[in-house]
């Protein structure tokens, strides 16, 4: 079985019964030789309870940490400097003395040790040269600093030749600052310059203004202007539209004649859009359409000619038994139109009127 630490507070009858701590400490589970520290808190116990184990410690009133162990001395320190910076001097060095009893450490030893020393004479080797002095803290006006700085030998063994501070600051007076301007507050928003928003977008706006006034920006020395406009403006989109009033636009070519033969008319329109009205403007006043006189012309029929005269004959008897001698006659249609065709026929063939039979053929045929 493990044995447990009982904790100090703690109520669990399955491991310790109530414990009561009247000389508790705070307990660790390491005491770290090399730094005199402890690590690995446990809580808070009972101070003999807690150095059951050597290798454990615990925090004092001071706030150090204790060793549970046997009192052991701890490492010796480094050799501090020599007392002197030159000649005959003392060096020392320390010990501390951890663990329980540490009465008893006197016994076995010292927590000092001295040992004479001779300083390296360090004449010279102190401070280095002051620096140059520093730009101005600020650039005009009163209230400046300037500064200037020097550097303590790297030489361990001769940093108590350095007496004094390695910084030295001193005031600084320049010319007079310049006054630069500064903007004062926005004046209230002037009125629109308008009272609607035009039919082609152009809606008004409203100024306000501000001066170089808070403060003005000095003259000798010359401050800087402001920088920035002195005016501001801003559209003023919360108004309605204005009302547009209706414009004709161009009357259209005229429409066909109302007859195809004759005298009519014919009409031409206009509408009511250059522009349309709108937001609650005045329709345009006057017609729409308009009519004017038209004349087309009405068709001629296609006729034919006189016939022309009859062609001579085919032949100058009549034959016996044969086609009878013929003549023929023509007639032209005319068109005025320049299209169509005329009822009938454009010839005509006719007998030959006074023909005699050919001779040698009987008169009965």
């Amino acid at each position: 079985m493990v044995l447990m630490t009982p904790v100090c507070g703690v109520n669990d009858t399955r491991v310790w019964p109530w414990v009561f701590c009247p000389d508790g400490v705070r307990c660790f589970s390491q005491f770290v030789v090399s730094t005199l520290s402890c690590e690995g808190d446990i809580g808070q116990v009972d101070k003999d309870d807690c150095c059951f184990n050597p290798k454990y410690g615990y925090e004092t009133e001071d706030g150090q940490c204790q060793s549970c162990g046997p009192p052991s001395w701890s490492s010796w320190s480094e050799w501090s400097q020599c007392t002197t910076l030159c000649g005959a001097g003392v060096r020392l060095r320390r010990r501390s003395c951890y663990g329980i009893g540490q009465s008893d450490c006197e016994k076995t030893g010292h927590k000092q040790e001295a040992e004479r020393c001779d300083g390296t004479c360090c004449d010279g080797e102190g401070w280095s040269l002051w620096s140059s002095w520093s730009a101005c803290s600020v650039t005009c006006g009163k209230g400046g600093v300037k500064s200037r700085n020097r550097k303590c030998t790297d030489r361990s063994e001769c940093k108590l030749a350095c007496s004094g501070a390695a910084e030295d600051t001193q005031d600084c007076v320049l010319p007079t600052c310049p006054v630069h301007g500064g903007w004062s507050a926005w004046s209230e928003w002037f009125e629109c310059s308008g009272s609607c928003i035009s039919l082609h977008g152009a809606t008004p706006i409203r100024e306000r203004l501000r001066s170089c006034s808070s403060p003005p920006p000095s003259v000798l020395p010359p401050g800087d202007d402001c920088p920035g406009d002195s005016l501001q403006t801003q559209q003023c989109t919360e108004l309605p539209h204005c009302a547009v009033d209706g414009g004709w636009g161009p009357w259209s070519d005229p429409g066909p004649c109302s007859v195809s033969c004759g005298e009519g008319l014919q009409l031409s329109h206009r509408s009511c859009d250059q522009p349309r009205p709108e937001y609650g403007g005045r329709h345009c006043s006057g017609p729409s359409t308009k009519s004017s006189v038209c004349d087309s012309p009405c068709p001629v029929p296609n006729f034919w000619t006189d016939w022309s005269h009859w062609s001579e004959c085919s032949g100058t008897c009549l034959p016996d038994g044969g086609t009878a001698p013929h003549r023929t006659r023509r007639r032209v249609c005319v068109s005025p139109s320049g299209s169509g065709t005329c009822e009938g026929s454009n010839h005509e063939r006719g007998p030959c009127p006074g023909l005699s039979y050919c001779q040698g053929q009987s008169s009965a045929l």
